[in-house]
Order: C-alpha cells, then structure tokens, then sequence
C-alpha cells in the first residue's frame, strides 16, 4: 500500500509538471540576424516613463469636478502628443510588463517559477540594442535588463528593497526620488566631460521606473486618495523631467518621450489576472518623430471610454503592450530586438511614408527570421517523414514574400494600400507561423499525458477493486506467470521503440518520462486482467437500474463541479442538492437530529459562494461573530481558544496600524509566524480520541485562516466544520441503518488503536456516493478559499 501511494504521487507530480512543457515553454528563439531601418531616425535619444500599476481610467478620466487629475500630460494630448490604451496581456504582472514594453515579447507564464525577477532565459531588449542606456528605479525590475544585455552600456540606480513597504507611511517618495536622481545626474554630468559625451551621442535610452503609484495602490487601492495624489506628482515630476532634458539638450527638438505603464489595478488592489482594469494602461508619446495631436476624432472604438473620459474629438490609437518595443526602436534608428513580437504602430510615427514602409519591412523581416529559426529548430528534431511544414510560408512563399516587399518599395509604392499593406500580412503569417511550430508538439505531448492519466486512473479502480471488493481475490496460476511475463515482453518493446523513436528525434529527457509512464501505467493495467474478467462477470448480480442511477447522478454533479470552476454559484445549487440527501434516501425518518443539522450547515455553507469575493472594505464586526462561536463550541479546548483571541487582537491591531500608517508592528510579525508554525505541531500534542483530535486540528487551522481574513471569511471555518462534523455522525447512522458499522460510538474511536484488517468492510454502491460528496466537498472549500485569499492577496493584513 505504502509503494502504491508513493507511485501514486510521483505520476501525478510528473503529470503536473507537464503542464509547463506543454502550454508554458519559453517563446524565445536565438540566431536571428538584428534588422534596422536603413533610413535616418527623427529622434537621437529617447525617454521612457513608466508608472507601474497605472490605470489607463486613473490617468485619464477627470475628477468629480471635471479637471484632470494630470494636468500637464492631458496637455501633451491635447497639443502636441498622440496617445492611446495599451493593451496588456496576462499574466498583469510587473516583470511580464516591462519584458512586454522594452524587449517585445510576451513572456512564459513559467517565469513564475525564477519570482518575475531572475531571466529564465536570455533576451533581446531595447536597451540591450541601444548605445547607452540609464535607469533609476525599483531593484526588483531594472536588474534584469542590465544582466541580460551585452557589455556594460546599460547603468542602474536603484534605491533600497525595504523602501518598498506596503505599510509606508508615504510611498509616493519613491517616485520622489527617481526625479530627483535624474535632476541631479544631469547637473553632474556638466561638469563631468566623459559622461557629457556619452550623453551627448545619438541612440540613447533614459528608463524611469515609478513605483509609488503601484504601492500606494497594493496599500489603500487606487481609488484611494493617496493613489490620485501620486498621479498628480508624477504628473508635475514628468514635466519637471521633459524641461530639465530640453533644457540640458538646448531644445535641440531630437528626444522622444513615452509615458506608459506596466499593468493596471482592480478595484480592491490587486493585479495578475485580465479584468479591463489591470489590462488597459495609457500610452502617451511625444516629442521628435512622434505624429501631433490629431482632432479630427476616433470612431472606429465601440467601448464608451472616450465619452467616459472627455476626450470624444481626440484622436486615440489603441497598440498591444509589445507594439511599443519597436515603436522606440524606430524613433532613435536601433535594430529591433530580435525576440518582438511587436508590431510597428505607424499611426504614432511622424515622418514620410518612405520611412514609414522601411521601418515596417524591417519589423517583418525580423518576425519572419524568428519563424525561420524556429522552423529550422522543429525541423531537425522531428523525423522527415513525419514533419508538417507550415503550408502558408512555405521556403518559396517567404522567398516570394519579401522579394515582392522589396520590389514595391524600390518602386516608390509606399501608400498603406500596397507596399506598408503587404509588409502587415507578412507580419500576420510570421505570427501565426511561429504560434504553429511553438505548440508543434502539444498533441503529441497532451495525449501521451492523457493516456497516461486514463491508465493510472484504470489502474487504481481495479487496485481498490481487487483489495477491498470480493472479485479478482484468486491466487496466481502457472499460466497467469506466463501470460504476465509475456505481457511484460510485449510493453518492454513498446517502451524501447518509445524510447528509440524520441532519441531520434533529439528530444528533450523530459519527453521520456511523459512517454514511458504510459507504457508502465498500462503493463500494470493489463496484469489485472483477471480483476476485470471478474468485474465484467460480476456485473450481472448487480442491481443494474441502482448502478445507472449512481452513474446518472454522480456524471452530473461532475459536471456541476466542473462548471462552478466559472460559475461560483454552482456550488450553492451543489450545496443544496446535498442537503436534501437525508429526506431523498429516508434516512431523516430514522435520524432527525442528525439529518436536521446536516441540512442546515449544508444551506448555511451554500451562502457564500453567493457573496462578493473581492472588492470588500474589511469588517471586523464578523471577527467577533467568529470568535463568539468558537467560544459557544470549544471553551473546552482553553490554551487554543486563547490562541484564537490572541490572533483575533492581531488582526485588529495590524488594520489599526495600517490605516493609521505606522506600518506592521514587529509583535504581530512575530506572532503571526509562530501562529502557522505552531498549527502544524499542537495537534500532535491533543488527544487521539476522534473528536478531539479533529477539534484540535481545526482550531490549529483556523488561527491561520483568521490572519487572513478581514470580513464574512472569518465565518467560513466555523460553518465547515459543523457540516463537516454532521457529515461524520450521518454517515455513521446509515451505516449503523445498513448494518455494515462494527462500532456504535464514534466517541470511542481512536487515532491509536491498532487497524484489525479482518474487521475492514467491503466496498459498497453507497460508497460512490461518499466518494462524491468528498470531492464536492473539497471543490467547495477550494474555490471559497481561492477566491477569498487568492483573487484578493494584498488584504489590510498583508
């Protein structure tokens, strides 16, 4: 049984890990050839501001008095910029955004894994192409694009880690002093002759990173005073930035300006997934190169946010967070990073269409070098025979491709119907190109991986079949030997033409797992094959109309289940199906009580999937609701029902101290700390009786459940538990109705007594249905749980 388990959680570990072979592979290729615009740049330096965690609405909607809350930006819009949303990808995050602006790409979802801080793979960035570049910001995002460029022409200046405090009595200082070092490493660099050179050469990028409005945002979320307050300094702080530049240029008129930002925020303060409010971010550009403010209007948006945001004559010009990459690589002449994705947004660009037509054949010649790449790389680990090229770019059609490109453009066709036009449909079949040959192997790996998953889930019905029902219980013959020895020949086989077919094809060593575990699965599955002759045999002494039934009712709370994954209401539908189970088997007749209070926790748990996951303004009031209820059911239990009021006051302490900004006091750090560490070791030290074990281990649970809460939530543990400890006493009353139960008292059951083995019953129909309502139970408090700590993690008590 113990290797059974072990075997058990090694398969399902590896089938997890799949999960990042198959759909979160690194998109990044390397080879390609840089491609820049042969023709002149309009700018020699560029400047980009970034406001992290800015809402394109914060920035551009006007307070309840109708002015801006950022005045000299809305100017720039309004006179001599052009400006749109940008559209964010999942997951909203700061490293996925800034790898998006500034190198092109939308990255892997399995950088998770390095925290979005460490480069899980090398790449090609804005600032890595540029001759120089400097930034000053957080230590969490400016580090990964000096360690990923090569030589030492990008320079970081970053302020303290412990500056970034959720708790911070003003985070906006942190914006602060970005400002204020750029101020004064320009007034530096005039006495200082080396550096005045370098700053004075062409292909220059500044990168200001600006933290304190995400900061403000994670703390007192953004419709917060602090968070509009934080807009209307970067706002003054960007201005102050454009006149020293102009100023310490001469007003030479050849820097560009971009303000942008990273990701947005939700209502309650939050970002990663793909609600409008973390995807739509603004982007403003000014300055040399970049096409003037435009009035003539734009309709071709069917959203309602140019009315919402008073700008309905202003032109807007909506790109992918991954266009602005190569927008900044045209306006100061660099090669676009060879890993964008992104597309030459042209309606920013100010300059002839001569330029404009070179700079979007070179952003297609670059997208079609990386399909190139990864076309070759597909190529040489996939056997001839069996390699499926991508038939809309075949060798030839590139070839045709790019000479008609070409041709066009040497023919002075610029216009955006013929030479800028064909340039786009390259980039559209370069894309969609690389999108094939990056999940070239998904069904080969996602079907080796649900074979395996089938086996292993056949096996383990027949394994518990075999142990605990009376079918498949005969001893070994001579002939069963044979067969199973000339079972395992036949897959050894199979497992080495697997085996040789994917080294010959260079194939990762991971491959081999997810293909060989199938074949180990299914040996195994066909050694049982007696147990099934058994089953199949057995099937007519079953009751046929009961087995049907099971299969209707639990096929459709599966799929219950698996709708409640989108639909969080589906669970009170669940909850209260459950609970009429009592009165639909007769067992209410015969247990009252128990039935009653099975009903009644059920309908009360089925309350909060109907309440508000995220969004809330915390409510201690239900602190003391909870704390009086575990006082009612366990007064017994004293040293941690007074771990309970001790973390009850910590929670209360820690929201004071946050809303009055004296930041997190270390005496509720440290007892938060030793409350979950504490958790896991109390309930070895209680009793083994059943009951007072399971009360030991849910009060231990619980303290840590209270630190995260801040309303209703606090209410879900005490409401579980009851419908928990209902269930237990149930279950024994039908079995005690069924006469299957050796045991009368569920007090007297003990996590110490020694397991009698020839006592241990036989599986029953009846036991489909508690294996149901354990997953359906476990679906509950997992979706209730997720949203609540997951879709909500910066709490006051974060």
């Amino acid at each position: 049984m113990m290797i059974f388990f072990i075997v058990g959680l090694i398969v399902h570990v590896v089938f997890f890990l799949s999960i990042f072979d198959i759909y979160f592979t690194s998109p990044l290729v390397h080879g390609m050839t840089p491609q820049r615009v042969p023709l002149a740049p309009p700018a020699k330096r560029l400047v980009l501001f970034v406001a992290d965690g800015l809402r394109a609405d914060s920035l551009f909607k006007p307070d309840d008095n109708g002015t801006g809350r950022a005045p000299y930006l809305r100017g720039v819009i309004a006179e001599r910029g052009t400006w749109g949303v940008s559209h964010t990808r999942v997951p909203t995050e700061s490293r996925p955004g800034h790898v998006a602006l500034i190198a092109g790409f939308y990255e892997d979802v399995s950088a998770v894994a390095k925290g979005w801080k460490e480069n899980p793979v090398e790449f090609d960035s804005v600032f890595n192409e540029s001759r120089h570049t400097w930034c000053w910001g957080s230590p969490d995002i400016l580090p990964m694009f000096a360690k990923g460029a090569t030589g030492d022409h990008v320079y970081t200046y970053t302020y303290p880690s412990e500056r970034e405090d959720f708790a911070s009595t003003d985070a906006s200082r942190l914006d602060t002093w970005v400002f204020d070092e750029v101020k004064d490493f320009l007034n530096v660099a005039k006495s200082n002759e080396t550096l005045l050179n370098m700053l004075h050469e062409e292909q220059n990028v500044f990168f200001l990173h600006l933290l304190g409005i995400d900061t403000n945002g994670h703390a007192h979320r953004p419709m917060s005073k602090e968070y509009l307050e934080n807009i209307g300094l970067v706002d003054s702080g960007v201005a102050e930035i454009v006149s020293v530049m102009d100023d310490f240029y001469g007003h030479d008129g050849k820097t560009a300006y971009i303000f942008t930002s990273d990701h947005g925020m939700t209502n309650w303060g939050s970002h990663g997934a793909g609600h409008p409010s973390e995807t739509l971010t603004p982007l403003i550009a000014w300055g040399a190169g970049v096409q003037t403010a435009q009035w003539e209007g734009s309709h071709k948006y069917d959203d309602n946010y140019l009315k919402e945001w008073g700008m309905e004559t202003s032109r807007r010009e909506d790109v992918s967070q991954a266009d602005i990459a190569p927008l900044m690589a045209s306006l100061i002449g660099i090669p676009f990073p060879v890993n964008s994705v992104g597309v030459l947004p042209l309606n920013y660009l100010n300059n002839s269409q001569h330029f404009k037509a070179e700079s979007i054949y070179a952003n297609a010649i670059q997208i079609l070098e990386q399909f190139r790449v990864k076309m070759e790389q597909k190529k040489e680990t996939t056997l001839s025979f069996l390699f499926t090229p991508y038939q809309p770019l075949t060798d030839s059609k590139q070839m045709d491709f790019v000479r008609n490109a070409r041709n066009l453009i040497q023919k002075g066709q610029f216009d955006e119907a013929v030479s800028i036009r064909y340039c786009k449909d390259l980039i559209d079949q370069a894309m969609e190109g690389l999108s094939y040959y990056h999940t070239y192997d998904r069904l080969f790996l996602g079907s080796s991986v649900v074979l395996g998953f089938i086996g292993w889930t056949s096996y383990v019905v027949l394994f518990i079949l075999k142990t605990h029902w009376f079918i498949g219980k005969k001893k070994n013959n001579r002939g069963q030997n044979k067969c199973h020895f000339l079972l395992g020949q036949i897959f050894l086989c199979i497992g080495l033409l697997v085996a040789l077919f994917l080294m010959v094809q260079s194939s990762p060593w991971t491959y081999y797992i997810y293909c060989l575990i199938p074949v180990a699965v299914w040996f195994s599955v066909m050694r049982e094959f007696e147990t099934l002759a058994s089953l199949v045999r057995s099937v007519p002494s079953l009751p046929l109309s009961k087995c049907f039934g099971y299969f209707l009712l639990v096929t459709f709370g599966i799929e219950l289940l698996v709708v409640s994954f989108f639909y969080r209401a589906m669970l009170t539908l669940g909850l209260v199906v459950l609970g009429l189970w009592p009165v639909l088997s007769g067992l209410y007749i015969k247990a009252k009580v128990r039935s009653l209070s099975w009903m009644l926790s059920c309908l009360f748990l089925a309350v909060f999937p109907l309440l508000p996951v995220v969004g809330r303004e915390p409510d201690i009031f239900y602190l003391f609701i909870y704390l009086l209820l575990y006082c009612i059911l366990f007064v017994c239990i004293c040293f941690q029902m007074m771990q309970v009021v001790l973390c009850a006051y910590i929670l209360t302490s820690t929201h004071s101290s946050l809303q009055l900004k004296q930041g997190l006091p270390l005496f509720n750090q440290l007892v938060s700390w030793l409350t979950l560490v504490s958790s896991f070791l109390i309930p070895l030290l209680s009793s083994t009786r059943l009951f007072h074990r399971l009360l030991s281990i849910l009060m231990s649970l619980v303290c840590v459940y209270l630190l995260l809460s801040t309303g209703y939530e606090a209410l879900f543990p005490p409401v579980l538990s009851w419908l928990m400890f209902a269930w237990i006493n149930i279950e024994q009353e039908t079995m005690n109705t069924q006469g299957s139960s050796n045991r009368t008292e569920l007090s007297n059951t003990d996590f110490a007594e020694n397991i009698d083995i020839a006592k241990i019953r036989q599986l029953r129909l009846d036991d489909i249905r508690r294996s149901y309502f354990f997953a359906s139970f476990w679906t509950t408090d997992c979706l209730i749980s997720f949203a609540i700590f997951v879709l909500m993690p910066f709490t006051d008590t974060c």
